[in-house]
């Protein structure tokens, strides 16, 4: 009996998320540089060119979520409630992707020190992990600005997009990197936005003077 779509897809997510724990796992255990494709995929028990059906590169396993991050993101600037305004749309849009950065899925698959550690660590991981970071809210502000270009011009869309994201995403890496526990991660993630939100008061209306 051949089986159904659905279940193709779920042994399909599967054998991602195994991908990704192996990786990691090496990475931490052997180095980032030192570890092989065929030896991630030889842990999960399938062949080097079955890997490429999932990832083109190493980089990629470490970086598996940020274009569905982004897609959340820019699903949700679409979708702006009445009487929203922009500055509360943005908010919205930074404390949904915290939300879903912090679930217990993510420390379960190990995706949280060990990977920023990584990214903080690794030459190659770095540069990758600053185009990821510039392309996200480069595309996020512009966006942001062709919805609403009536409320805010361009540089305030960047500064509003750049205060939101970068001061909890900064703060969450550094604390992990350092050891911090996640859920004292989070609530200092938190703060910092609550710290860029009292500085951005003016971007927006009804915030602008």
């Amino acid at each position: 009996m051949a089986e159904s779509p659905g279940l193709r897809e779920r042994k399909k997510l599967r054998t991602r998320h195994a991908l990704i724990e192996a990786a990691l796992r090496l990475f931490v255990e052997k180095g980032y540089e030192e570890t092989t494709l065929a030896e991630i995929a030889a842990a999960v028990d399938i062949s080097p060119r079955t890997f490429f059906s999932y990832f083109a590169t190493k980089e990629d396993v470490i970086f598996f979520d940020s274009q569905t991050r982004l897609d959340r993101a820019l699903a949700m600037l679409a979708e702006r409630r009445p009487g929203e305004t922009v500055a509360e749309l943005m908010l919205r849009v930074v404390e949904n992707s915290l939300d879903w950065a912090a679930t217990p899925d993510d420390e379960a698959m190990g995706l949280t020190a060990a990977r920023v550690h990584l990214i903080m660590s690794v030459p190659a991981l770095q540069a990758r992990t600053l185009h990821v970071l510039v392309n996200s809210q480069r595309r996020l502000a512009e966006a942001l600005h062709r919805a609403h270009p009536e409320e805010l011009d361009l540089v305030e869309a960047f500064a509003l997009v750049g205060a939101l994201l970068g001061a909890p995403t900064i703060t969450a890496m550094a604390l992990l990197d350092r050891g911090d526990p996640p859920d004292q991660v989070w609530a200092a993630a938190r703060q910092a936005l609550d710290i860029a939100v009292q500085g951005l008061r003016w971007v927006g209306s009804p915030y602008r003077p």
